[in-house]
């Protein structure tokens, strides 16, 4: 009798908890649809060198993220195993953009499905002028803004047409790899360090061009040294060290807490 009453019980239990498990694995796919892009548990290497340790992170359409960290944190690496560039090499975990596996791609795949990576040293080529280095840019996938939606983004560009993009000043480069971005059919930027080497007056006119972009819907991840910059310009903030998501926030928690800033930032 006993093993009979509680038999309803036990089946009871595991419905109950079977529910629970349907419903969980629901709640997380739907918080996951909602993702326009996302890491999960991302781990890249150099050779034996494991750089990106487990870094996951969701944004949505149109938002800013400062990536930050003290040098050697993993910024870089991050950037690039997102890009899917070949190093470092990404061995396990996932990437979605606008609910497209980028994971399983190669770098030429995910740039031609809207990732673009604008890295430090900007790649501008040598003996090229403005609008060539741009015309090369296009030559394949879908095409991004027109010409002219980039000269109203940096007018510098348009005076300098014909002047070899090697020869331009740095906020000038910066410009120029920002809209040679941009004239690609484009949905995540990825920038490595945009104010590295500028002037205070240039790097106000790159904040107020990624604003004009945020505007456009376009998803941006920034690693910057300069947190603060890039924390008044973001919307979130992931801070890395070692490798691994020390902190994920908005940019304000960042910004207000002291003891953050001085343990992971340094300042």
């Amino acid at each position: 009798m006993n093993m009979v009453a509680k038999k309803p019980v036990a089946m009871k239990k595991a419905f109950a908890a079977m529910t629970k498990a349907k419903t969980s694995t629901k709640t997380s796919k739907k918080a996951s649809e909602h993702a326009f892009f996302s890491c999960k548990d991302i781990k890249s290497y150099y050779g034996d060198s494991y750089i990106v340790q487990g870094v996951s992170f969701e944004m949505k359409e149109g938002e800013i993220l400062a990536l930050l960290g003290r040098n050697g944190a993993g910024k870089t690496s991050t950037l690039r195993s997102i890009a899917r560039a070949d190093s470092p090499e990404l061995r396990s975990g996932e990437v979605w953009l606008d609910g497209v596996a980028l994971h399983d791609k190669p770098a030429h795949e995910a740039a031609n499905l809207g990732v673009q990576l604008v890295q430090e040293d900007r790649h501008i080529i040598q003996g090229l002028t403005v609008k060539e280095n741009l015309d090369l840019a296009t030559i394949s996938g879908a095409k991004g803004w027109d010409y002219e939606r980039i000269y109203d983004l940096f007018p510098r560009l348009k005076e300098r047409l014909n002047q070899e993009g090697t020869t331009l000043s740095g906020g000038e480069q910066q410009m120029l790899a920002i809209g040679r971005a941009l004239s690609r059919d484009i949905k995540l930027l990825l920038l490595d360090e945009p104010y590295e080497g500028l002037a205070p007056v240039v790097r106000h006119d790159i904040e107020r061009a990624l604003i004009e972009v945020r505007e456009a819907g376009i998803t941006t991840i920034l690693v910057e040294q300069n947190a603060v910059a890039a924390l008044k310009l973001a919307d979130h903030a992931i801070i890395l060290d070692t490798g691994e998501v020390v902190f994920s926030g908005t940019a304000k928690e960042v910004l207000d807490n002291k003891k953050l800033r001085h343990d992971y930032l340094a300042i």
